[in-house]
């Protein structure tokens, strides 16, 4: 299976050209007031109707509550709904019985430790995100920029698809695809000149990265066997 890459953060009609010209799978919209990035539900109803369906549309939210997520689905019918707070197992089984939307649940990780919980979430979600652990004192969650060690997954047995994320760039998404062996990447930051800005430019160098990242490691693969 081909690699999935995600640019997440979009905000305007652009760089959601930018990252759709570029060949994205899947472009994220972030539901969260206290992000740089974050869209109103009248320009994300508009967002989402450029995408069309030229990639999925992923709806990122925070411990956002019924009513929150009502509107969401609604004004961007997303194909995946991104859990980015603290959701238990329970909430997020719950979410996505409530709206029918499948569900990609993040954790946040720093070390070994933090894949803990990780069965309980598997169970009940279609696909799992791994994000650097935000620093104590953030106001929000993610990474804010930095990777996290993607060695934590070297002994990682998951069925499920999974994304990293947390960090990357166009310059370090090849080293990160080759020590995780992840399935699909994710950036936000890591493709802007400015918090909240994306840049057209880094967003197809990420993708170009990416996808020659992948393409060298299928042909390996094909040599191999």
């Amino acid at each position: 299976m081909s690699l999935i890459v995600k640019i997440c953060g979009l905000s305007t009609s652009e760089t959601l050209d930018a990252a759709l010209d570029a060949g994205a799978d899947m472009v994220g919209f972030v539901f969260f007031e206290a992000s740089p990035r974050h869209v109103d539900l009248g320009a994300a109803r508009d967002l989402g109707r450029q995408v069309k369906d030229r990639a999925q549309k992923v709806a990122l939210t925070v411990d956002a509550d019924d009513a929150r997520l009502a509107n969401i689905v609604d004004a961007l019918k997303p194909d995946l709904l991104q859990l980015h707070g603290t959701e238990s197992v329970a909430r997020v089984r719950d979410i996505k019985q409530t709206f029918g939307v499948p569900v990609m649940k993040v954790i946040a990780v720093s070390t070994a430790a933090d894949l803990v919980a990780l069965p309980g979430y598997a169970a009940v979600s279609d696909r799992v995100l791994f994000d650097a652990r935000a620093p104590k004192d953030a106001t929000r969650p993610g990474g804010l920029g930095v990777p996290f060690d993607w060695h934590v997954l070297d002994k990682l047995d998951l069925k499920l698809p999974f994304m990293v994320s947390g960090g990357l760039t166009p310059a370090n998404v090849s080293e990160a695809i080759r020590i995780t062996r992840a399935p699909g990447v994710d950036v936000s930051s890591g493709v802007e000149s400015a918090p909240g800005v994306k840049d057209a430019n880094l967003i197809r160098a990420f993708i170009d990265a990416a996808r020659s990242t992948d393409k060298l490691s299928a042909r390996a693969a094909a040599i191999g066997r």
